[in-house]
This record gives structure tokens, sequence and C-alpha cells, in this order.
């Protein structure tokens, strides 16, 4: 009788230079089309093999869930007013849309970009 222990799983190999960019940018991304999730997979999932991606993640991941808080507010303001203030929700949208693109950028520079007005719920 043989004592065959099975493998021992061994740490993720880290990212290269090149992946941890791409990695990043679409973390960024997927802030405009799946909001808070995209950010919340990468951190979860690749910040153990990149200390660039864990950052970036992380601060998108703040930066989604205070666009999400925002967003909340804007609606039941919106609400409130009887439509009188209509335009938040959709300026809420944009800021969201015009800073990912700027935060993609910046990690596809190689850079870790940092919100602005960001509540830090992750540190």
């Amino acid at each position: 009788m043989t004592n065959d222990q099975p493998p021992a799983y061994a740490p993720a190999a880290p990212l290269s230079p090149s992946d941890e960019r791409l990695w990043a940018t679409l973390i960024h991304i997927g802030g405009i089309v799946i909001g808070f999730i995209a950010p919340l997979l990468g951190y979860l999932l690749l910040k153990d093999r990149s200390p660039f991606v864990r950052d970036n993640s992380r601060n998108a991941l703040n930066f989604q869930i205070t666009v999400a808080i925002a967003a909340v507010v804007a609606y039941i303001l919106t609400i409130v007013t009887l439509g009188l203030l209509f335009f938040l929700p959709l300026a809420v949208a944009i800021v969201n849309v015009v800073f990912c693109i700027i935060a993609a950028v910046a990690a596809n520079r190689g850079e870790v970009y940092r919100y602005p007005l960001t509540i830090a719920f992750i540190k």
C-alpha cells in the first residue's frame, strides 16, 4: 500500500506586468457595465497575485460603492422633489463613466488611480 498524498496546492503565480495592466483596466471598465461586481470579483480573485491589481480593484470597488450610494440618494431626491431634480441620477451615471474611463487609461499606463471624493470602505 502506498501513501499517496494529493498534491499540495501551490499559490497562484504572480501576474506579468502586461497582465496586471490588462486586468486593472478591465476592472475599471467593468465598473461602467456591471457596477461594483467587476471590482469585487477582481479584488477577491486577484488580490493575492498582484499588488497593482489589488490596489486598482480596491480603489474601483470603493468608488463603485460610493457611486451606488450616490445613485440611491439621487433617485430618492428625484422622487421627493416630484421630478425637479431629475438630472441627478443622470449626472451620477455620467460621473461614473468619465472617472472609470480616466482610471482605465491610468491603469493601462501602469498607474494606480485614486478616484476623487471616494469613501474608503475597503482599506
